[in-house]
């Protein structure tokens, strides 16, 4: 099988492509690279640097399957040039998808996002429930899900609503919760927690990345599914940090509404079965930062790396 993951070069893109790798599957990582490339070399492996808003660059010849991982990711970087979000997490997706649909490839996976659902009184959020997002990051999400859903005749179109993100990937991210209140913990001897009651839902990288997998394997398992296995606290997570690191948590206010249970009975249903927890995430980042292989860098966090290079050009 050969497979194309956009965004190949992101934080889920360095976990999964190690994975498709290892099955034996022909593997194009297409990415802009804006945060660097850690993808170890492969015979199996050709990474390309690219952009998907130019469409026409994107190799499809001989694609059995697309992962499309890339776009403009969380609500701050989504904010920052609302013209740019737009155009590569939605448009380039439409094009994508009339390409790929040109090309006959007939299995098309989508990376989309749990916050599609906006503010949500309902204490479990499901799929069918109605999207009411907030942000052009949200938006830009619902609109290509939409676009993708339009294709079912023509392709096995497979979309996955992530929670949170949690864990180590040689492409880190310190900017979504996890992983930033374990760093905090690290790197500066406190964790600081805005509000704290907010309850958010969150998935090992392991997980999302395997999901993806389980996708592969069932070409059946078509439409949307929630992803999504813990739902807690920000207040919990930086406790939980502390059991392994103990510092003083700092609670400041917050102006972030956003508190949300997803639930994620439909994928389960589907056969796949989780494996890790935010608890494993935050002693694999401890034991990485300790050993040295992780550090608190810049290049970590999407928002400050984007107003610091892409948006300063």
């Amino acid at each position: 099988m050969k497979v194309l993951v956009t965004g190949g070069c992101g934080y889920k893109g360095h976990v999964l492509i190690p994975k498709l790798l290892a099955r034996g599957y022909e593997v194009v990582a297409f990415d802009t690279q804006w945060f660097g490339n850690f993808l170890k070399p492969d015979p199996k492996l050709r990474v390309i640097k690219g952009d998907v808003r130019n469409v026409e660059t994107v190799p499809l010849e001989g694609v059995d399957c697309i992962i499309h991982l890339s776009s403009i990711a969380n609500d701050p970087c989504g904010d920052l040039d609302p013209k740019l979000t737009w155009e590569v997490s939605a448009l380039a997706t439409m094009q994508l998808a009339d390409k790929a649909q040109r090309y006959g490839i007939k299995r098309f996976i989508y990376a989309s996002s749990g916050s599609v659902y906006g503010l949500k009184d309902e204490p479990q959020v499901t799929e069918n429930l109605e999207l009411k997002p907030l942000s052009e990051y949200n938006k830009t999400k619902m609109v290509a899900e939409r676009v993708l859903l339009s294709y079912q005749d023509d392709m096995a179109v497979q979309i996955i609503r992530p929670a949170t993100v949690c864990g180590y990937s040689p492409r880190m991210r310190l900017d979504v919760s996890v992983n930033m209140l374990t760093m905090q913990a690290l790197s500066k001897g406190k964790i600081t927690v805005f509000g704290g009651n907010q309850t958010r839902p969150n998935i090992h990288i392991d997980d999302i990345t395997d999901i993806y997998l389980h996708l592969i394997d069932h070409p059946d398992v078509t439409g949307i599914y929630n992803a999504g296995f813990e739902n807690i606290s920000i207040m919990d997570i930086a406790q939980l940090v502390t059991k392994h690191v103990p510092v003083e948590i700092v609670v400041s206010p917050s102006n972030d509404p956003r508190s949300y249970r997803v639930n994620s009975d439909k994928l389960l249903a589907t056969g796949f079965k989780p494996k890790k927890t935010v608890e494993h995430a935050i002693r694999e980042i401890i034991e990485k930062f300790r050993v040295g292989v992780l550090k608190d860098e810049e290049h970590f966090s999407n928002l400050k790396w984007m107003q610091k290079t892409v948006l300063a050009k």
